[in-house]
């Protein structure tokens, strides 16, 4: 059983390697980004409690989803104390059950498409997209709507890397974003181009 009642740092480094499986299609997560709640001013939770951030303030192991940028659906774990507003953004993952499924909601099989698998997941929109999340998802409790399970004994990751967090203005400098180096599926860093130098 995968424990969220901790600090989210500590979430984020030990979700690498883990996987999350909703219906038909598991991901094992290679890239995750950390979220400190109301104090941390890159996070959704920072403006309070509102309807579209309910989900947010759940308690440990609730699933929070939003839109971004008004097309894809990005996932988050909650963790930290409820009502904290702390999460772990999945940003990335390889497939490694239902690969058809998750190529056909990446369109994927479409006719001289042709796209390697470790895209398939790779950045938090393609995530949710190929888990097949959507806003309705957003409230569902780990170990009771979907699964998170931990490394197997056996899972040999790659080292663990550091960095800032993409395309956040705000608090651009906290190397809060963990990903597996080496692991194709890993997303590109993005910097916002209205982040400030020393935004902490």
């Amino acid at each position: 059983m995968f424990s969220f009642d901790r600090p989210v740092c500590e979430v984020a480094l030990s979700l690498l390697g883990a996987t999350i499986r909703l219906g038909s299609v598991a991901i094992r997560l290679t890239e995750t980004e950390a979220y400190a709640g109301q104090g941390d001013p890159a996070a959704h939770a920072v403006r309070g409690r509102r309807p579209a951030t309910e989900a947010l303030f759940g308690p440990p192991g609730t699933l929070y989803c939003y839109l971004s940028y008004g097309v894809h659906i990005c996932g988050n774990l909650v963790c930290e104390a409820e009502s904290s507003g702390s999460a772990v953004l999945l940003r990335a993952g390889d497939v490694i059950e239902g690969v058809e499924v998750a190529r056909h909601r990446r369109g994927f099989d479409q006719p001289g498409r042709v796209r390697p698998d470790a895209w398939l997941a790779r950045g938090p929109g393609c995530l949710g997209q190929a888990l097949g999340l959507t806003l309705e998802h957003s409230g569902w409790q780990a170990g009771q709507d979907f699964t998170v399970e931990p490394p197997t004994p056996n899972y040999q990751p790659t080292a663990i890397a550091s960095g800032p967090r993409v395309g956040v203005s705000a608090a651009n400098q906290r190397p809060w974003r963990y990903w597996l180096e080496g692991a194709p599926s890993v997303s590109a860093y993005s910097r916002s181009p209205r982040a400030a130098l020393d935004a902490w």
